[in-house]
């Protein structure tokens, strides 16, 4: 019986560490702007990208709230499948910028591929994502 409980504790134990390193470091740039990036392009939910967001990419936000508002997103809707892949990156002490490719599919259509240029910066000890641009 101790031998059972023994090994359940080393498998709890595992899961929590696996389960740590799993998760995304929001107190580093590369951390902000990949939680960014799921919010903004993945989960399509730009309320939650907003809270990341400083400067012009606020902005940007606020835009494309206002350009969607009335437009329901939610559980019903489909939504494309968005995968990225890191292709750059130069960090610097509170600026940061980080070049993504992601691959979109939608149903019925042909998958494509954007690039999105991230840049963020250090505000009062927490990085967040200062402007965004989007390329073919």
């Amino acid at each position: 019986m101790q031998k059972v409980s023994a090994r359940i504790a080393l498998s709890l134990c595992l899961l929590a560490v696996l389960f740590g390193a799993c998760r995304r470091d929001l107190r580093s740039a590369q951390g902000v702007v990949e939680e960014f990036v799921d919010q903004h392009y993945v989960r399509i939910n730009l309320q939650k990208a907003k809270e990341y967001s400083v400067g012009i990419a606020l902005e940007k936000i606020n835009d494309e709230i206002r350009l969607t508002s009335g437009q329901v997103i939610d559980a019903t809707t489909r939504k494309p499948g968005v995968h990225y892949r890191l292709l750059e990156k130069k960090e610097g002490e509170r600026r940061a910028s980080f070049l993504y490719e992601g691959t979109i599919r939608a149903e019925d259509a042909p998958e494509f591929k954007r690039r999105w240029l991230i840049a963020a910066r250090k505000e009062a000890d927490q990085w967040r994502v200062s402007n965004f641009t989007e390329y073919e």
